[in-house]
């Protein structure tokens, strides 16, 4: 199978499924196209949170602030999987959740554009535009890499070892027996706030309060242990501490988005 991710909303993943149902007749499933815009962090983080749970497979995730510019594109063999997408560090945590610290990547190879650019199956691809490299280039290469296997990737000229590559790592919390600071690593839907500090950081303290920043909350292990509206801190489906509202927002309800710091005090 070929997964898709992005921040495109609609409806340009349906021209890369177009392209890359040009080159196989892989089973195409959408991850989500409706990823953070431009957030590279928070992108980051709910690929980890999700890839994993696919058998071996293609991902192609594209997440591309610098589209057009010199940021290379790239393939990475994590054990049995592959993932596909930009150089700008949004795959790697994604990567190393699944194939461990030990992963490869390879530079995707590119021509300049000189043939009609509605030929999609050229190999290594062409740019056609720079503005769209998820059609023109990620696209192809996802496909390649399914028809040839992640097993091959040493051997096609289309693509080339990479050393030196953009990383994104999460930043660590400052935990201690009774407090710990942290980050809000990503927001979802809900209006959850997702930090970085471990859920084991509030084991055996489901009950009580805690507190946070300047005030306190309820921490219960789920959102129902509290009525409709109201606030508390609680553990997620992700292992982290998070913030949240009964059937509300905990962003709104606790004034904090992605990327501030959060302290918790027991």
């Amino acid at each position: 199978m070929i997964t898709l991710s992005s921040d495109f909303g609609s409806p340009y993943p349906g021209a890369m499924k177009g392209v890359i149902s040009q080159w196989t007749d892989a089973r195409l499933i959408d991850v989500s196209h409706d990823l953070p815009r431009q957030d590279l962090r928070q992108s980051a983080f709910w690929l980890r949170e999700t890839l994993p749970y696919f058998p071996p497979a293609v991902h192609l995730a594209v997440i591309d602030p610098g589209v057009g510019t010199d940021r290379d594109a790239i393939v990475i063999r994590a054990g049995e999987h592959a993932l596909v997408g930009p150089d700008n560090g949004v795959l790697l945590p994604a990567a190393r959740a699944i194939g461990g610290e030990h992963v490869e990547l390879f530079r995707v190879e590119t021509r300049d554009q000189s043939v009609d650019s509605t030929d999609r199956t050229d190999w290594p691809p062409r740019l056609a535009s720079s503005t769209f490299h998820g059609r023109d280039v990620f696209a192809p290469a996802a496909a390649r890499v399914h028809e040839i296997g992640v097993d091959a990737l040493d051997d096609d000229e289309g693509l080339t070892r990479l050393d030196e590559y953009e990383s994104i790592r999460f930043p660590e919390p400052v935990v201690s027996e009774e407090a710990a600071t942290g980050t809000i690593l990503a927001v979802d839907d809900f209006g959850n706030a997702i930090t970085n500090i471990p859920g084991s950081f509030v084991e055996g303290a489901f009950g009580g309060t805690i507190g946070v920043n300047d005030d306190t909350a309820p921490l219960r292990p789920s959102y129902a242990r509290v009525e409709p509206g109201q606030r508390l801190v609680t553990v997620g489906s992700h292992g982290n501490v998070e913030l949240a509202v009964n059937q509300g927002r905990g962003t709104e309800a606790f004034g904090l988005a992605a990327g501030e710091d959060v302290h918790f005090s027991l």
